[in-house]
């Protein structure tokens, strides 16, 4: 018997990914609606019905509307939108985040899909604020680059049609946004890492495709050490992570790391893995996560959520 899943808004990047990785899956059939009824409620309070788990690939307002749609059916949701990423009722789709989230995600109802910069932020902070090396109390700057794709259809369309026009967009090459510092991620990164203030989010968007690097800084005053803060450091990622299929600890120098001294954002795009790095000297530390994020940042994620809720294989058609 085949798991029906429903892909609402599988007409964008993130659904148009997901939808690529269920196709090539025997155990999978996909409810598809045709392309005037994607948006018609009956339409898709129908697909709902008929559906074990619908994935909702759309804008917040959309998200919480196709919810209300779903109420009246069993269907399990995967939300792949902010809109209920800290809401207490949802379980948060980030499997590596606990000892007992994966078995959250696998009984919940209600998935809320991790955002991308949240992803490699929370996996790099959530085990050192655990284990008590960084205080909830610590006040803290994050920054990071993202792909473009990383904003939707209409971010990657003025990529497009700028590189068109111009036949260069060197002007393009990092832009930094979300200025007045009120980024939808940041009510994430703090709640699930368990931070009593917002961090300072400092995004940028580069010119490639996809790809993400996302980095904050530390003064080893802020580090509750014993002195070999960066030794410590790598060692509860590893103890915390050691037996994750997604998640990597690269112990490397900054040669090692980088290319003519550059850390390049793109070496794992295709894949659901997150690599977590830390670079530095006795006064000060750099932690680095890198990934796809388009992958672990987004549909990679809801697949994973995915295989959990169907009770299949973690790792199936995810590299």
């Amino acid at each position: 018997m085949k798991h029906k899943i429903f892909i609402d808004g599988a007409a964008g990047t993130t659904g148009l990914k997901i939808r690529e990785l269920l196709l090539r899956r025997d155990e999978i059939e996909l409810i598809e609606l045709a392309d005037d009824k994607r948006k018609d409620p009956a339409a898709k309070a129908q697909a709902f019905g008929q559906a074990e788990v619908a994935i909702l690939c759309l804008d917040d307002a959309n998200a919480v509307q196709s919810v209300a749609l779903a109420q009246d059916s069993e269907v399990r949701i995967i939300d792949a939108s902010t809109a209920h990423r800290v809401h207490p009722d949802w379980v948060y789709g980030l499997a590596e985040l606990g000892p007992d989230q994966r078995g959250k995600i696998k009984e919940a109802k209600y998935v809320s899909n991790p955002g991308c910069y949240p992803t490699g932020a929370l996996l790099a902070l959530k085990p050192l604020i655990a284990k008590g090396l960084l205080t909830p109390e610590i006040l803290l700057n994050i920054f990071a680059i993202s792909g473009y794709s990383g904003g939707g259809r209409k971010l990657i369309e003025a990529y497009e049609a700028n590189s068109v026009a111009t036949k260069s967009r060197a002007d393009w090459a990092a832009r930094p946004y979300a200025l007045g510092l009120q980024h939808k991620h940041t009510p994430e990164i703090q709640v699930h890492s368990g931070l009593n203030t917002k961090p300072i989010f400092c995004p940028v968007v580069g010119d490639f495709a996809q790809g993400m690097i996302v980095q904050i800084p530390l003064f080893s005053s802020q580090i509750q050490s014993s002195g070999d803060a960066i030794g410590e450091i790598f060692q509860i990622w590893q103890d915390y992570y050691g037996d994750e299929n997604f998640v990597s600890i690269a112990k490397l120098s900054p040669d090692e790391a980088t290319e003519a001294g550059f850390l390049s954002a793109v070496n794992l795009v295709g894949t659901n893995q997150v690599e977590l790095m830390a670079f530095g000297h006795s006064d000060q530390c750099m932690l680095v996560a890198r990934l796809d994020n388009l992958g672990k940042g987004a549909s990679g994620a809801c697949v994973q959520n995915l295989n959990l809720m169907l009770g299949l294989e973690e790792a199936t058609s995810l590299v």
